[in-house]
Order: structure tokens, then sequence, then C-alpha cells
């Protein structure tokens, strides 16, 4: 194969892929059904100008064919006068228009013939024009139809793949994570309110418990001297006196302390 046919084939293929990615269905289905219509004008005038040549053959036939009549009476006169000589030109007349007039019947048996043809083309031609009108139409709106159902899925096919449904994903799962957390703070909120209430409760048991102990100390200070070391008792029937010592006093105060001290811990 030589460099010319190879070149001209790849140039060939790709104006043909050109034209077919160029090529609109609707435009395409107007154009064609514009050319159809200039085809069923020019198809009206060929009949038209066929039918006129007709009658023209058909007038030329009728005055062969009446010239011929005549030339055949003049004939007949000429004979009944006595003139074979006229007669015979007359007769040689006569013969010529008919000649003619034989050629013009078959001229026009022809274009009678040509006209039928023409005519039934026009009528089957008119036929496929308003088929064509018809399935235009039809064909406008299936195209369309592809058309939105093409573009539709191309864009939901973008949607499917594309990062705004990602970023959508994202932004649902920053949502969840936000109320995940908003969750979190208000139970750790609600469990730091009941530890506080808890220390409050705990705090005030302790305070109870630590006037309890001052009362305690305070009101039964003579049984509590009874058992500490170095008290004084007197014998049956007399009144004890307790004296406290300063090393007594000394541990109740060192107690007291460690009992703040553990206050203040907590």
């Amino acid at each position: 194969m030589g460099l010319f046919d190879r070149v001209s084939r790849v140039v060939r293929a790709n104006l043909n892929d050109l034209v077919s990615k160029a090529e609109d269905p609707e435009k395409i289905l107007d154009q064609t059904l514009i050319d159809m219509q200039e085809d069923l004008v020019q198809m009206r005038q060929a009949v038209a100008s066929a039918i006129a040549s007709q009658k023209r053959t058909q007038q030329q036939l009728n005055q062969a064919q009446t010239e011929a009549n005549n030339w055949q009476q003049r004939a007949q006169l000429a004979l009944q006068k006595g003139d074979e000589n006229l007669a015979r030109e007359a007769l040689l007349r006569k013969k010529t228009h008919t000649e003619t007039a034989a050629v013009l019947k078959a001229q026009l048996d022809q274009q009678t013939a040509t006209v039928d043809t023409l005519k039934r083309n026009l009528i089957a031609l008119e036929g496929k024009i308003s088929e064509a009108k018809t399935k235009k139409d039809m064909l406008k709106a299936r195209a369309a139809a592809a058309k939105a159902n093409e573009q539709l899925q191309n864009t939901v096919g973008r949607m499917s793949t594309s990062s705004s449904m990602a970023a959508f994903e994202r932004m649902e799962e920053k949502v969840l994570q936000m109320e995940a957390r908003s969750q979190a703070a208000a139970e750790l909120a609600g469990a730091d309110l009941e530890s506080q209430f808890a220390m409050l409760e705990s705090g005030s048991n302790v305070d109870d418990e630590l006037e309890a102990m001052k009362a305690q100390l305070l009101g039964g200070a003579p049984q509590a001297a009874q058992a500490l070391p170095g008290t004084k008792t007197a014998s049956s029937g007399s009144s004890s006196t307790t004296a406290s010592t300063p090393a007594q006093d000394s541990a109740v105060d060192e107690e007291l302390e460690t009992l703040k001290t553990k206050l203040d811990q907590l």
C-alpha cells in the first residue's frame, strides 16, 4: 500500500469521525426534512413541466390530425372536380400530416407514461415526507429523552465518585464526632456535679463527726479522765476531782490538728 493511500485513508477516517461526532440527530432530522421538501418542490416542477409538454404534444397531434383530415377532404374535392394532379398533391400533404401525427402519437404515449410515473413518484414522495414529519417528531423526542438520560447518568456518576460526596461524608463524620464530644462533655459535667455534691455531703458528715467528738471531749471529760493515767480519785461517798495535765491537753490538740488536716485534704 502506497504512502498516498495510507494518508488518504487516515484523512478520510478522521473526517468521518469528526462528522460523526458533530452530527446532532435533531439538526440532521430537520435538515433531512428540508432536503426532502426541496426534492418535492423539484419533483412537482418536473411533473408540471412534463404535463405541459404532454399537453403541447397533444395539441400538435390534434392539429396534425386535423390537417390530415383537411387535405383528405381537399383531395376528394379535387378528384370530384376532375383535377387528379391537385388531388394527388392534396394526398401528399395529407400523408405528411398523417406521418407527423403518428410520430406525435408515439411521443404523446411516451410522455403520458412518463407523466404517470412522475405522478406516482410525487405521491410516494409526499407520503414519505408526511411519514418523515411524524417520525421526525418522534425521533427528536426520543433523542431528547436519550440525551437527558445520558446527562443524568453522567451527573450521577460524577456525584458518586466526586470530591463533593466525599466532602459530605467527611462533614457527616465531623458532625457525629461533635455530637459524641457534646454527649461526653454533658456526662462529665453531670459526674463532676455529682462529685461536688458528694464532697459536700461527706464534708457535712465530717463536720458532724467533729462536732460530736468535741461534745464528747467537753461533756465527758470526767469519765475520760478516769481512764487517763495520773488521775486522782477520792474514796467512796466523797466527790471525785480530775485535773488535766499539760500532756493530756497537748495530745488532744494534736489529734484535733490531725483531724483538721485530714478535712483540709478532702
